[in-house]
């Protein structure tokens, strides 16, 4: 009797768990082929979990810094959009920033003290609007590439899919960070 009691617990826990897990599931989107389609629903499904989190906060919530070593919501925000725009323009078109897109796109490949203090005064929806912007042309981008371009290597010896894999997981990360931000916010 124990052991059904503890069953049942157990699988009361579990279900809404497997619920979801049951709901999300991993689809190719229509017009890309099938594995690069499959990266683009991930990379879609992160940037909208992203986005959710964050287009509610207003000008303070989007610069506040927890303590001297943080970054903000929207240098976090921006460093995505760096990072996504060096591989795009890296991978997709093969070459480096133009001195005008690593200014305007490249500010936060790293988050040091000087981007804290370039990027404070700029509004939530500003972030995501680059952010709109750079995935537009990555989509663009991924659309007249194929399979078997993605499992292909750079000459830098790099794989296209595990060069968007990192993209993927950059952005994975950065969702924690956010959301570690955003618990911190003062009530």
């Amino acid at each position: 009797m124990k052991s059904l009691k503890t069953t049942s617990s157990l699988f009361l826990l579990l279900l809404p768990i497997m619920l979801l897990n049951a709901q999300g599931e991993l689809k190719s989107v229509e017009g890309y082929s099938p594995q690069i389609g499959l990266m683009v629903y991930m990379l879609e499904d992160l940037k909208n979990r992203i986005t959710e989190q964050v287009k509610d906060l207003d000008q303070s919530q989007t610069d506040f810094l927890y303590d001297a070593n943080a970054n903000s919501i929207g240098s976090l925000i921006m460093h995505l959009v760096s990072t996504e725009s060096y591989y795009q323009i890296a991978t997709l078109e093969g070459r480096e920033w133009t001195e005008d897109e690593g200014t305007r796109l490249g500010v936060a490949g790293e988050l040091n003290k000087k981007v804290k203090n370039i990027l404070k005064g700029k509004p939530i929806r500003y972030y995501l609007d680059v952010w709109d912007e750079v995935r537009a042309k990555t989509l663009n981008g991924l659309k007249t590439k194929n399979d078997a371009w993605f499992s292909s290597t750079m000459e830098e010896g790099l794989n296209y899919h595990y060069i968007w894999y990192h993209v993927m997981e950059h952005s994975a990360n950065h969702m924690g960070q956010i959301a570690t931000v955003k618990n911190r916010l003062p009530k």
